[in-house]
């Protein structure tokens, strides 16, 4: 579908207005962002004005562009799945989105450059992210609820994929790219993928574009976990793979800005297309497709009490179709719509710092098809926030306040009159911390937030052949709403090293999908076949938990060292039906890496714990020991080119993902070998 021609056009024109505004800027090479916020370990997700993770009273993860090279060729759920606090919705291959302590779906927003992906990922664990981890040049993480940036649907989190495709700063010598190629055996795939910045004066044009491609994965057991089929009295039967777990994925995208001493201002566009297999169902594939029109600009002041405006948009068309055979398409989604949003940033006066913001959009989601089971919906919203930091160097304050209105309108399935819910919601939030001593940072937030129902949590009814389950929504629901109470410390001791995050979670109208232990006949061209009734209820719920990662550099010499790392994460949830539905169990990481100029090798040894403290109707896990290795060899004194390579899961052991929809029918892939190489200009 390509994108609205008057929506476009007038996207185009806004952008050009402020190209123009700032075209005439001097070049300069220097990055867009304040050079007190020029580090390495800056994030700005959850703090328009930067905030360094080691300060961070919020859990925070970041993998820059290096790591990212080098990483495998995966969805951006699993490719995060290994991060304490983070898991993967694993929906095969094609479809997998992050759980962030326990959450996901709506609770969880992944954002482009902190703008909206405008997809329907959020609707159904089936629906692929509309963004790749090879289009980014840095993924920034917030564990947690305190991101009244982006408003309240981010009550567990944000995961903001920073993709570079608008340029904020000259490239030293007019010229930087990657280039990066790698296959793996498990799946026989490949997959290419590269971008560039090429310096025309002060204008900045980027190029990138990837290509994936995939075969169904191979296992190490049936694809029939026991529990499943002990439950159901089914013979467990080795496949060799799981059928339907195939992927492929083209992307490219192209843009550029002016880039001035005040400022910048820049447009992008970018192509999806994507096809991948539904496991739950033999024969079941999708078809994806987005364009997608970006505007992004930055305008710095010398004087007054704010240093910079920022503005972003948005503006897409994407179309997910799932065939239930070659040619045989049926279930038709789309989702098109616009976000926008300004940031004002205060100027630094004697380490108070802050932002004020506004954020607004507008999507229209659809199914078309026997089996849609959600109606045509209309979602608006529109938001205002204000976040403070003062930092007195040995202590410190921190809070935030965001006002939101959304209005979500649907005619019900089988209804003839269209239903309008709003609401209003309000969220906050507080904290204080401490520096008794270098190299140590203590800190408590309290958190209240409120988010509003989805459009399918309000509105659903009726079979998803994705997920093989009959969802049904409720139009009543109320707002969602949480308050968090978390302590973090930081510790930075040299050779030791250390982050722990303590939490706990009240909410209060808590919506969970459950099975309801009902089956509903459909007929199916006379023949009567019977499928779970998922439920969303709302409910009291409590989430406990923690994590924590710890590193010791047990040998260093030069740029040489041995380090010694663990990581633990862990959480528990209870609503007032029992326990919550899909909790991760606990997990626990040892590694042992060899770092140095030329040569990284790395030792790791990750232990899934067993999930038996499960929902209603709901089947238990079993515990898993994966072990891995990984290497990198940069064989040039520039360091420009990275040979990698990767043996993951080399006892072949049989994992599942506690999770996950398909996680008694799909259990992650077997022993893997995975090698590729990267050159970075």
């Amino acid at each position: 579908m390509k994108p609205s021609r008057p929506v476009l056009a007038r996207s185009i024109l806004m952008a050009s207005a402020a190209v123009a505004s700032l075209s005439a800027m001097p070049a300069f090479a220097q990055s867009g962002q304040d050079p007190a916020t020029e580090l390495d370990d800056i994030i700005v997700t959850g703090a328009p004005f930067g905030i360094s993770q080691s300060a961070s009273v919020i859990a925070t993860t970041v993998l820059d562009e290096e790591a990212l090279a080098t990483a495998p060729a995966a969805t951006l759920g699993d490719l995060l799945a290994g991060t304490p606090g983070l898991r993967s919705s694993s929906f095969a291959p094609g479809a997998t989105r992050p759980v962030i302590r326990g959450l996901t779906g709506p609770r969880v927003q992944v954002l482009t450059n902190g703008i909206g992906l405008i997809d329907a990922s959020s609707v159904s664990p089936d629906h692929q992210v509309a963004a790749d981890p090879a289009e980014a040049t840095r993924i920034e993480i917030v564990r947690g609820p305190s991101t009244l940036v982006y408003g309240g649907s981010a009550i567990g989190g944000v995961v903001n994929v920073l993709d570079g495709r608008i340029p904020d700063a000259v490239p030293e010598g007019g010229l930087e790219g990657q280039l990066v190629a790698q296959g793996s055996t498990v799946d026989e795939g490949t997959s290419f993928g590269g971008r560039a910045n090429i310096a025309f004066g002060s204008f900045v044009l980027h190029l990138d574009a990837v290509t994936k491609e995939a075969d169904d994965y191979e296992i190490p057991s049936s694809p029939i976990s026991r529990a499943l089929a002990d439950a159901e009295g089914i013979a467990r039967e080795d496949t060799g793979t799981v059928p339907g777990s195939f992927s492929e994925l083209d992307a490219w995208g192209i843009g550029g800005s002016f880039i001035g001493e005040a400022g910048f201002a820049g447009v992008s566009y970018k192509e999806t297309d994507s096809t991948y297999g539904v496991v739950a169902e033999e024969g079941v594939f999708i078809e994806l497709e987005q364009q997608r029109f970006d505007a992004r600009g930055e305008l710095r002041f010398d004087t007054g009490p704010f240093r910079a405006l920022r503005g972003a948009f948005g503006q897409a068309d994407y179309t997910h179709t799932e065939f239930e055979d070659v040619g045989e398409p049926g279930t038709v989604f789309e989702s098109d719509g616009w976000e926008a949003r300004a940031d004002l940033i205060q100027r630094d006066r004697d380490g108070w710092n802050g932002a004020i913001g506004v954020q607004a959009l507008s999507r229209d989601l659809s199914a078309i098809g026997d089996e849609a089971y959600i109606p045509a919906s209309t979602t608006d919203e529109a938001g205002v926030y204000a976040v403070q930091r003062w930092d007195r160097d040995g202590y410190g304050f921190e809070g935030g306040l965001r006002y939101d209105r959304r209005t979500v309108s649907a005619t019900p399935i089988g209804g003839a009159t269209e239903l309008e819910r709003e609401y209003d919601n309000w969220s906050a939030s507080g904290a204080v911390f401490f520096r008794p001593s270098d190299g140590v940072f203590v800190g408590l937030s309290l958190a209240r937030n409120e988010r509003a129902p989805s459009e399918t949590e309000l509105f659903a009814d009726g079979l998803h052949i994705a997920t093989g389950v009959f969802e049904l929504g409720d139009t009543t629901l109320d707002t969602e709403s949480v308050t968090t109470l978390e302590g973090t410390l930081h510790y930075d001791g040299g050779a030791l090293r250390g982050d722990l995050h303590v939490y706990a979670s009240r909410y209060d109208g808590f919506i969970d999908l459950r099975d309801s232990g009902v089956a509903i006949g459909i007929d199916e061209d006379g023949v009567v076949e019977f499928f779970p009734l998922f439920s969303y209820v709302q409910t009291d719920a409590d989430f406990r938990g923690f994590e924590a990662e710890l590193a010791y550099d047990i040998w260093a010499e030069g740029d040489r060292a041995v380090t010694l790392e663990g990581a633990v994460d862990y959480v528990d949830a209870e609503t007032d039906l029992g326990p919550a539905s899909r909790i991760p169990p606990l997990s626990l990481t040892g590694r042992v890496q060899y770092a140095s100029g030329p040569l990284d090798l790395g030792l790791e040894v990750r232990h899934m714990a067993e999930q038996d403290e499960v929902a209603e109707f709901e089947l238990p896990t079993e515990s898993y020991t994966m072990i891995n290795l990984s290497g990198a060899w940069r064989p040039f004194a520039d360091e420009g080119v990275t040979v990698f390579a990767e043996a993951r899961n080399l006892t072949d052991t049989e994992a599942r993902e506690h999770v996950s929809f398909l996680k008694d029918i799909a259990p992650l892939p077997g022993r893997n070998l995975r090698v590729g190489i990267a050159y970075r200009f």
